[in-house]
């Protein structure tokens, strides 16, 4: 009876002793980013307006040395589908630089200056947003265009002070504005712009900034 005791005891210690030799952990590569992609080369495509043709060539090499030097994408223009194309190399760091190329394009398109428009390649919290005034209100005939007028002041100088209280980008083509910044910094500005589309006075919109502006410097 001893001895059957010992033999299953004996087995457990074997069985355990076993179970405790485990293979080695595989030690995988990290996968390279054109691999991400099954090795498959991605492709963007952004269209050139008519009113950016002559300011894009103007600009081009400003625009194509940080895009191919630094962030290690292929750029062309193609001149018979008017687009430009952006595609991904062996040596790209991140597959992420690809669509950062590709708003940072988006965006001189839209009429930002590449200076302004560059910081899409260099910073991740920022964003491109657009609107047109009829989003906010249903204008026509002269109401519309004393809106737009509004909205720059005279020689630019409401845009300009929206800009540098929000510390964002605003454009405004026509009927469509297009404003460049972090999430919050955006809302700030949008939020100015539709107080004067609405029919606020340039004043009070001002005052308005100051106190959000110094509310910002407060919490940062």
């Amino acid at each position: 009876m001893q001895s059957n005791q010992e033999s299953s005891s004996m087995e457990v210690d074997v069985a355990t002793s076993e179970q405790k030799v485990l293979p080695p952990k595989p030690k995988f590569e990290p996968l390279k980013p054109h691999e991400m992609s099954s090795g498959q080369v991605q492709f963007r495509k952004v269209s050139v307006p008519p009113h950016r043709y002559t300011p894009l060539k103007k600009a081009w090499m400003d625009i194509y040395t940080p895009v191919y030097e630094q962030m290690k994408i292929d750029l062309r223009m193609n001149l018979k589908a008017r687009k430009v194309e952006l595609k991904t190399r062996h040596d790209t760091p991140d597959i992420s630089n690809l669509q950062k190329c590709a708003d940072f394009v988006h965006a001189f398109m839209l009429g930002f200056d590449v200076i302004d428009a560059i910081a899409l390649l260099r910073l991740d919290e920022l964003y491109v947003e657009s609107f047109e005034i009829k989003d906010v209100k249903t204008l026509r005939g002269d109401h519309l265009s004393r809106a737009i007028g509004r909205l720059s002041g005279k020689g630019g100088k409401t845009k300009f002070a929206i800009e540098n209280a929000s510390k964002t980008r605003i454009v405004i083509a026509d009927t469509k504005i297009h404003i460049l910044g972090s999430f919050a910094n955006i809302k700030i500005a949008r939020d100015s712009l539709c107080y004067l589309i609405m029919g606020s006075p340039a004043g009070k919109v001002y005052s308005k900034l100051r106190a959000v502006s110094a509310r910002l410097a407060e919490r940062f």
